[in-house]
């Protein structure tokens, strides 16, 4: 059985990482620093703005602002099968 996540690298999903910032909510002026890190498909990031709704809907501390970085770590031109080598002699 293939892993989920390598299956996703394959349909073009790439390594997210979000950087929040949001305001403290007992204490506004603070700023508090999140990390968040999934696959995601770039540039829509439909798993990171999903995740950011929940945030909003859910979590006492407003957003201040987001920095995302992204790589794709496997293309799906980068793989192919191989079948018929011997590994071990």
């Amino acid at each position: 059985m293939i892993d989920l996540q390598f299956a996703r690298q394959l349909e073009g999903y790439g390594l997210t990482t979000a950087e929040i910032m949001y305001h403290m909510p007992d204490y506004p002026g603070l700023l508090q620093t999140f990390v968040w890190q999934q696959y995601d498909q770039a540039p829509d990031f439909p798993v990171l703005y999903g995740f950011l709704d929940f945030w909003k809907r859910e979590i006492d501390g407003p957003l201040h602002s987001v920095k995302v970085a992204y790589r794709q770590l496997i293309a799906p031109n980068q793989w192919r099968s191989v079948t018929g080598i011997e590994l071990f002699h």
